[in-house]
């Protein structure tokens, strides 16, 4: 891992969440360590109504979670109820706690390609929908980072388990003053959690 990546990673050991986060994150940790226990694949897809900010930062960072804590098997998603373009201020954001991003297909909907380390199989990056072809079919546990989707999509075909982890939406802040300090906000935020549920992973 990045030694950037990793310092930053480190500077979040002291994260626990309130009561009620605590629930949410909980039934993410079973998911997770259930499918561990049985040597399955963990595969984890985000899902947020337009696939470019909240989701990209969800599948991310807990893609880099499991390889900081040695957890295999596991396999990062993201999908939108419809498909945008990952916004450049979520890139930005990355590479500044350490990632390493190459845009390796220009147009509307860009791909990038995001290593969390030398040697990592890159994590592919564009905005799809979350029943897109490059996603699970079935076998996964669907994350909900936004509300809208999750008030929106009460059924997701192939999911075998829904978890509600919303979360604000930093869009609210672009083209002001605050734009860049609230997407390390939410970043942060999301790493934070995301931190918590595998370090409970045995």
């Amino acid at each position: 891992m990045f030694k950037e990546l990793k310092s930053h990673i480190k500077e979040l050991r002291g994260y626990m969440p309130d009561a009620g986060r605590l629930a949410i994150l909980q039934s993410l940790i079973e998911y997770i360590q259930e499918k561990r226990d049985e040597g399955e694949p963990i595969n984890l897809n985000f899902v947020c109504t337009h696939n470019s900010r909240r989701s990209h930062l969800s599948q991310i960072w807990a893609q880099a979670m499991a390889a900081y804590f040695d957890i295999p098997k596991v396999y990062s998603y993201s999908g939108g109820t419809e498909a945008t373009a990952l916004f450049p201020k979520v890139v930005d954001t990355l590479e500044g706690s350490g990632f390493r991003i190459n845009k390796i297909l220009e147009g509307e909907n860009p791909v990038y390609a995001i290593k969390y380390g030398a040697n990592s199989s890159p994590i592919v990056g564009f905005s799809k929908t979350y029943d897109a072809a490059f996603n699970p079919e079935s076998n996964f546990a669907a994350v909900m980072t936004c509300g809208h989707a999750d008030e929106n999509c009460p059924f997701i075909p192939g999911a075998e388990k829904r978890i509600p982890m919303t979360f604000d939406d930093p869009k609210d802040y672009d083209g002001t003053e605050l734009q860049t300090q609230k997407y390390r906000e939410r970043s942060l935020e999301i790493a934070s959690q995301l931190y918590y549920v595998f370090s409970k992973i045995v």
